[in-house]
This record gives C-alpha cells, sequence and structure tokens, in this order.
C-alpha cells in the first residue's frame, strides 16, 4: 500500500530529520548557545526524541488505508487523509522529555519549549522534499502532531506550576511562620532566599484581619499586587489574620493604602521598617501586638502605624511599648528641667486647663503656653491636641510606676 510505503520511507528518513532539526535549533534559538555542554546536550536528546516521536507517532495510523485513486494522485481531502488522521492516536508530549532528566523540563519557560517544538515541525516540512511519501498526508500530519504538542505542553507546565505554586505557598507559609516566632537571621534569609526574596530596600510587616471569606486565592492576588509595587512581598494566613511582608517598598503607607481593598474590613497596621528580612522579627512583633491594640483605639487610621498605637500596646503588656513612650515622651521632658515637666503634669491633671494648670503651679498662663509649646517640639506630641495629650498622660503614668 502507497500509504504503508510513505510510513516506512518516512521512518527510513529519521535521521535526515534529525539533522535538519539540530541545524535549526543552532541557528534559530539564540538561547541554544549560551546552554551549558550538558544542558545543551539534553536539549540535543529532547530535539532527537521529537523526531523520532513524531515518525514513530505517524506510523501509527492503521495500515490499511485505502490506495489514493489511480495510485499516483492524493485523496481528496476529508476522505482517505482524514481517516488515516482521525485514526491516529493521540499524540502524548511527554514522550519527547522521556529522553532527557526531568529536571530539563523545569529549566525552560513554556515559550523556550514551544519554540523547540516549532523548530522540530519546520525542520520535518523543509525536509519533506528529500522524503518519499504523499506529501498532502505529511503535511496534515504535521499540523495534527504541532497542535497535540502544544495542547499537551500546556498541560505539562499548568501541572508544573500547580505543584509549583502549592510548593512555594507551603514554604512561604513556614517563612512567615518563623518570622512571627522570632527566627533568626540566617534561618529568614535562607527560608526567604528560597523564594526569591532579593533582599533589595528595607522591609516592613503589614497585618490585618483574615475572616473567613478572606482565602488562598485572595492572599495570591494580595501577593501579586504587593510586587507591582515592592520589590518583594510575603503572604501568610495565621490566626485569623493576614501578614503581609514587604520588601524594597520606596513608600509603605502609599503602597499599603493602594492594598487596602484586597484586606478584610477592620484594622490594617504597619511595622517599622528593619533594613532586611532576616531583622524583620521584633518589626513584626509590633505590627501584630498592635494589631490586637487596635480595638482599644476605633478611631485608629487605616492602615497605622505600629507607633500610632503604643499606649493601646502598653497597656495590654507590651514591654517594648512601655519603653518607646518614656523614652520618646517622658525623657525628654526631664531632661528640660523641672519646668516643662511639671507644666505638662498640672495641664493633664487639671483636665487639659490652661488656666487651671497656671493656678495651680503658680505661673502666668502665657508661660503655660509657652511650656506645652516646649512640650511638644521635644516629643512630637501636642498636648492640646486630645490623642496625643492620651499618649503623654500613658508615659508619665509608666515613668512615675517605674520609679
Amino acid at each position: 500500500m502507497r500509504a504503508a510505503t510513505a510510513k516506512n520511507d518516512l521512518a527510513a528518513s529519521a535521521a535526515i530529520l534529525n539533522q535538519a532539526a539540530q541545524r535549526r535549533v543552532a541557528r534559530e534559538l539564540s538561547w541554544y548557545a549560551t546552554l551549558d555542554p550538558e544542558v545543551r546536550k539534553q536539549v540535543s536528546l529532547v530535539t532527537q526524541a521529537g523526531i523520532n516521536s513524531f515518525v514513530k507517532w505517524y506510523a501509527s495510523a492503521p495500515s490499511g488505508t485505502p490506495s489514493p485513486p489511480g495510485g499516483t494522485q492524493p485523496p481528496p481531502s476529508g476522505t482517505a487523509n482524514q481517516a488515516t488522521r482521525s485514526e491516529r492516536a493521540p499524540y502524548q508530549v511527554s514522550a519527547i522529555f522521556d529522553a532527557a532528566p526531568r529536571e530539563l523540563t523545569n529549566s525552560f519557560s513554556l515559550q523556550q519549549t514551544l519554540a523547540l517544538v516549532r523548530v522540530i515541525v519546520d525542520a520535518v516540512e523543509e525536509a519533506e522534499d528529500a522524503l518519499p511519501g504523499t506529501k498532502i498526508e505529511i503535511r496534515e500530519a504535521v499540523l495534527q502532531y504541532s497542535r497535540d504538542v502544544a495542547f499537551s505542553a500546556a498541560e505539562i507546565y499548568a501541572a508544573a506550576a500547580e505543584t509549583r505554586g502549592a510548593a512555594d505557598a507551603r514554604l512561604e507559609a513556614l517563612a512567615v511562620d518563623s518570622l512571627v516566632r522570632g527566627a533568626g537571621l540566617e534561618e529568614m534569609r535562607s527560608r526567604a532566599g528560597v523564594l526569591g526574596w532579593s533582599g533589595k530596600g528595607d522591609t516592613v510587616v503589614v497585618v490585618g484581619k483574615a475572616g473567613p471569606s478572606f482565602t488562598e486565592s485572595d492572599a495570591r492576588e494580595l501577593r501579586r499586587a504587593a510586587r507591582r509595587h515592592a520589590s518583594d512581598a510575603l503572604v501568610g494566613i495565621q490566626d485569623g489574620r493576614v501578614i503581609l511582608v514587604l520588601g524594597g517598598a520606596s513608600d509603605p503607607l502609599k503602597v499599603v493604602s493602594g492594598l487596602l481593598p484586597r484586606f478584610e474590613p477592620g484594622a490594617v497596621v504597619i511595622g517599622p521598617a528593619v533594613p532586611s528580612i532576616g531583622e524583620a522579627g521584633p518589626a513584626a512583633t509590633a505590627a501584630l501586638s498592635a494589631f490586637a491594640a487596635c480595638a482599644g483605639w476605633p478611631e485608629a487610621p487605616r492602615p497605622a502605624y505600629a507607633s500610632d498605637l503604643l499606649p493601646e500596646r502598653a497597656l495590654l503588656g507590651d514591654d517594648t511599648a512601655k519603653a518607646a513612650l518614656v523614652a520618646t515622651c517622658y525623657q525628654p521632658l526631664a531632661a528640660a528641667g523641672p519646668g516643662v515637666l511639671e507644666t505638662l503634669s498640672a495641664y493633664l491633671d487639671t483636665g487639659r486647663s490652661i488656666e487651671g494648670a497656671a493656678r495651680s503651679i503658680n505661673a502666668h498662663t502665657n508661660t503655660v503656653r509657652s511650656r506645652l509649646k516646649k512640650v511638644t517640639e521635644l516629643t512630637g506630641f501636642d498636648p492640646q491636641i486630645p490623642r496625643d495629650s492620651f499618649v503623654l498622660q500613658i508615659a508619665l503614668t509608666l515613668a512615675r510606676l517605674a520609679t
């Protein structure tokens, strides 16, 4: 039968196709020359396997396919060749990669893989004039071959991406858990490095609410959105909280403000910036403490910095917050002399009354105003603003309790 003869002739011509394919790979794929010799050898094996598997697949049609009418003309479209094509077994792209280590498929992108397949297909078409057999049948087979390979390759890469995604999600969850537990510098660097953390710029930890409706899919979308504005991003869900770790964000407040719609309603807190993810353990502790303390300040901004909630954190027993309040509010006032601290204490104790404070310390009201202005200069908190006076009141109370 002419069809069977064509298949046998095509199989005998596999060496011609292999040589043509190898030449095209070296000529048309610019990245091929940059590969290590051992990897180039594996690519050559893949190319050869692609040609050989095509030949084997092409010969898989039933041998009883009718000959073209008259023995010389190809059958009309939709008759004998149509039957041959439809009866041929579906092509399995895995046969190509069985010739090389499975790790090789992880070294190339889907685009590179399809480029390699395209070279193989082009080599068959280029060499068809040197091959005996029915050219229309060969061309139709090539069309089906390239279609099946494209779909099969896409399936393989999709499955690989899903597997890698699941593995990366587990590693990411472990990295975030290590950060929350206060893992050491090297452990955090190692875990983050496995996930591709570049380490560019400062690191900040952001904590928000993760309600029942916040899923792993939401976490992926948050991570993807964050990486459009920062060099690095990790996301973990833990105990009803979503923890976002940002690296290299030039303006964390602006970045997090843009991400607010991706958080559940409720408090969102930004921890202090640190030079690297290995040093982010205390920053994460501060952010988590502030997130827990947000219930004590319902009017807190969204997002808020962890330092904005020092009084509430101190009331929850956060020793770091207590020390920060004493250091930033009480100590500068104590160093300024008894007049400033005495005036502030009188002002707060008399219900934030300038006149009451003046009577209490036997001073002029302008003197009280001048000293309160000095308090603002030294601490950054204005005693005449309710929130700031609350911060100063807690700081003074903590300092008194420590003496």
